[in-house]
This record gives structure tokens, sequence and C-alpha cells, in this order.
């Protein structure tokens, strides 16, 4: 059993910066590629980024490609998400996931944690 808590979430203004974090607890989370997904209000879950069990080997979404960037430290059982030159739209929940296979479909997921960028 793995239960995921995402913390980092805030209020903050466009071109700012935020970073995400999700600790784990369980000693199986290095068994599990991780991810990032987000849901906007009145939209869809859609996919962020993921990481595989090493770190190694990391895939973003194209609309955060190049601003933000996954890592995870297995030491601490926690993954992060930082996130650079925010814009408004990626306002959003943002949920962790552990072994994801689509914005819906994963072992486990948090609860969430808010993310709102005012122009």
């Amino acid at each position: 059993q793995v239960q995921l808590v995402e913390s980092g979430g805030g209020l903050v203004q466009a071109g700012g910066s935020l970073r995400l974090s999700c600790k784990a607890s369980g000693r199986i989370y290095s068994r599990y590629s991780m991810g990032w997904f987000r849901q906007a209000p009145g939209k869809e879950r859609e996919f962020v980024a993921t990481i595989n069990r090493s770190g190694g080997s990391t895939s973003y979404a194209d609309s955060v490609k190049g601003r933000f960037n996954i890592t995870r430290d297995n030491a601490k059982n926690t993954m992060y998400l930082h996130m650079n030159s925010l814009k408004p739209q990626d306002t959003a929940v943002y949920y962790c996931a552990a072994d994801p296979r689509g914005p819906t479909v994963a072992a486990y997921w948090g609860q969430g944690t808010q993310v709102t960028v005012s122009s």
C-alpha cells in the first residue's frame, strides 16, 4: 500500500515559480514510476510529466516542456515538480500518481494541491 500526499501549491503571479512535492509512505515507493497530472475547472484531467523508477528517464506534456522539471529522491520517498515561467493556463489542481497508465488510471493517487497563477 502506498499513500501519496502533495504539497507546495499556492497562488503565484505569471512568470513565477513553484515547487510541488509528493511524499509517499511505504517502502515500495521506489518500485513505481511516478507522474504528475492536473485538472483545471471544467476540464478533464491531463498528463503533465512522468519519471521512471530510478529517475533517469522523464517525459513531459508539450505544454510544459522546457518550463517544468520532474525529479524524485527515492531515499526520501519524495517526488517533485519544479514549475518555472508559470502561466495562467497552468492553473489547476495538481495530482501525483504512482504507476500511472493514463490521466485517470494509476495504482495510487494523491489528494491534489491547488496551483493558481494570476495574470
